[in-house]
């Protein structure tokens, strides 16, 4: 079956507000809201209205002789109807809204369903929640405060499940980048690696990276697997975006540059460190 054409907007009408501007102008909402309850409602009497719209049934009165002043609204046969003109102003105002807010949404990176792994068996139907694992999206059941939405088929543990229904807030784990220096005097220092290596150790689960043929070198002997040795600034700062930390390895001539590419990528929460030293201040 073929999809339907793509909404376009109607042209913005010259000199003169439209869309959600046009509602700041007061009482438009309120001229509004009460045309279209009365245009779609069989509305004999003011308090009915007035409570529909959570508004007093005085204000309620107010609007009416607003809007029948304007022409847009009368009684006939008992009932609050809107004339031919209140007709085409309803029609006209909601569509221009509409295009409004549509051209907004259309600037806005709103995600309907996306794919998420797997933490367990998911089953077609079954609500989820969606948190980040060590930066990548996963779908594991129940229901949270935060992202959530339902498995569109049922899918195996370790396999992507397409979610829909999406709803909530996806929220982001603290990430920091810890930054450890070295001088370049200690580079042939015997008692390095090994403090290295344990500094290492201790961030297990983290991006490690180094800058400068020294300090690779320096992790490559500490037994640092999956190096990053290329744009690691930049790896770093992503890295951190999805809540993974990350252990940087530099010599202290370069610490500057790094400090300035890490600013650049997006400013992450930095600690900077010497190897084998359990102080450090936070930038």
């Amino acid at each position: 079956m073929p999809s339907a054409p793509a909404r376009r907007p109607r042209p913005a009408r010259p000199g003169r507000d439209r869309g959600l501007p046009a509602l700041r102008r007061g009482g438009t909402l309120g001229d509004l809201l009460f045309l279209f309850d009365c245009t779609t409602s069989e509305s004999t009497r003011l308090r009915p209205i007035a409570g529909r719209l959570g508004v007093t049934v005085q204000a309620a009165s107010h609007t009416y002789r607003q809007l029948a002043r304007r022409g847009l609204i009368e009684v006939r046969g008992g009932r609050y109807l809107p004339t031919v003109t209140g007709v085409a102003w309803l029609h006209r105002t909601l569509g221009e809204l509409a295009d409004d807010v549509f051209t907004r949404q259309q600037r806005l990176k709103i995600v309907r369903s996306l794919r998420a792994v797997a933490a367990v068996d998911l089953r077609a139907g079954e609500a989820v929640r969606l948190d980040l694992v060590d930066g990548l999206l996963t779908a594991r059941p129940g229901r949270s405060e935060g992202s959530r939405g339902r498995v569109a088929e049922s899918t195996p543990a370790g396999s992507l499940a397409l979610v829909e229904e999406l709803e909530g807030i996806l929220e982001l784990p603290p990430a920091e980048v810890v930054v450890l220096t070295v001088p370049s005097e200690r580079v042939s220092d015997a008692e390095l690696i090994p403090a290295l290596r344990r500094e290492i150790a201790e961030r297990r689960g983290v991006l490690v990276g180094a800058m400068g043929l020294e300090a690779i070198h320096l992790a490559q002997r500490a037994g640092a697997g999956g190096l990053q040795r290329f744009a690691t600034a930049a790896a770093a700062a992503d890295a951190a975006r999805v809540g993974v930390s990350s252990t940087l390895l530099v010599l202290d001539e370069d610490l500057s540059r790094l400090l300035s590419e890490l600013d650049a990528a997006g400013r992450p929460r930095i600690t900077v460190r010497p190897v084998a030293s359990r102080g450090g201040g936070r930038r």
